[in-house]
């Protein structure tokens, strides 16, 4: 466990912080292979996952991501270049499959990668000053690691423009969108999370568990395959003894 990545149970929590403040939270691979463990195992622990950031960015991005490039530039296969993504790739899936609800926290810049956790987690607070961006485009860079975060949460018109644009975009924008749940006041950033923290504390986990996987398969679905599914585990869940009101 490295301290790049900060994560501690609390209660019902796992609360995970990117812990890179002096360089904008830029997310390394190795952070993002460890992210992914922790998002993978937090189910085993716990019923629900806060992630955040230490400092003023959430996160800027992949920490290679506008470095330098080398003298003499080596480019790999096609094949190897698609097994150096795949730890991207799984970060991002591993959010989408984590057992439980994903909480993102978001405050300052959050591009790139950070745009597409952001996007990708299950609930996500950002603070009004927020700032999003798809800065791909302007570093040669394909974006559709990105895009591919954000296909099932930004309507088509939106994600062409972000991604062609590259332009700097507002917390309200980015709910608009759909990479945003809600956003509040930079100084109720803090209350806020601590209300959404209190209300899932609250709730039975395997109702959130039934929720997260009715969210996460449904949309795929034909309409009577979405109803079909949504009748089945409304009972399943229904029937459990963790259900009973106290």
């Amino acid at each position: 466990m490295s301290n790049e990545l900060i994560s501690k149970l609390d209660g019902p929590a796992l609360r995970i912080t990117i812990n890179r403040p002096d360089a904008g939270n830029g997310m390394s691979d190795d952070m993002a292979l460890e992210l992914t463990g922790l998002l993978e195992n937090a189910h085993k622990t716990a019923q629900f996952v806060v992630l955040k950031a230490a400092g003023k960015d959430f996160c800027i991005g992949r920490a290679s991501m506008g470095a330098a490039p080398a003298a003499t530039p080596v480019r790999p296969e096609a094949l190897e270049r698609r097994d150096q993504s795949e730890v991207v790739f799984n970060c991002y899936g591993s959010i989408r499959r984590c057992g439980v609800p994903v909480v993102g926290i978001v405050q300052g810049r959050a591009l790139g990668f950070g745009a597409s956790i952001a996007a990708l987690c299950d609930i996500t607070i950002a603070a009004s000053d927020a700032k999003f961006q798809i800065p791909e485009m302007g570093h040669n860079i394909m974006p559709t690691m990105v895009m591919s975060a954000m296909i099932d949460r930004v309507p088509r018109k939106h994600l062409a423009y972000l991604v062609y644009s590259t332009d700097i975009f507002s917390a309200a924008d980015a709910m608009t969108y759909g990479l945003v749940s809600k956003v509040v006041a930079p100084a109720d950033l803090e209350k806020a999370e601590a209300e959404i923290v209190a209300r899932l504390a609250a709730t039975p986990q395997p109702a959130q568990t039934g929720v997260k996987e009715f969210l996460r398969t449904a949309g795929d679905m034909h309409v009577a395959g979405a109803v079909d599914f949504a009748r089945n585990i409304h009972a399943v869940v229904n029937s459990s003894s963790k259900m009973a009101r106290k």
